[in-house]
């Protein structure tokens, strides 16, 4: 059984645990709630996208060069997602010396946890995303194949 003393000390492991409760929240609203950033309609993007691919390999085909790569503002939801990982990796590292401060274990491997989880989650959500894209480049590709079959050698 803990005493009062051992608890009140952790000092290290409760701001952890604190901070990485709030980099796992965080993260669940930018699942859940995001993007906050305007977003262009799918359709629109996934239209852009085909149109450029088929430009792009005209291009090709043509031996031109290819335009410069352009710069991508930073939205609210960039710097969002930043803050997560700041939060986590401060969840994580005062888990650590909660440990090393020999403060309580749960305390200490719950501040560790969270910011674990709160990392993963992001993670896995973004990996998700990025297969679920992949396909849908796939399909577009495929249907580009059959619009111009001689571009792509077919």
């Amino acid at each position: 059984m803990v005493s009062q003393s051992q608890t009140s000390g952790a000092v290290m492991g409760w701001l952890g645990f604190a901070i990485g409760a709030m980099a796992l929240v965080l993260t669940i609203v930018l699942f859940w709630a995001g993007p906050f950033a305007p977003q262009q309609a799918a359709t629109v993007t996934l239209g852009e996208m085909a149109a450029e691919i088929a430009k792009s390999a005209a291009r090709s085909v043509a031996g031109q060069a290819q335009p410069a790569p352009e710069v991508i503002p930073r939205t609210v939801d960039d710097y969002l997602e930043i803050a997560v990982a700041v939060l986590a990796g401060f969840a994580i590292v005062l888990g650590l010396a909660a440990f090393i401060r020999r403060e309580d274990r749960r305390t200490a491997f719950s501040a560790l946890a969270l910011g674990i989880l709160a990392i993963g989650f992001q993670l896995f959500t973004w990996t998700v995303m990025m297969i679920v894209g992949a396909i849908v480049i796939f399909g577009i590709m495929a249907s580009l194949s059959e619009t111009f079959g001689d571009l792509f050698g077919e």
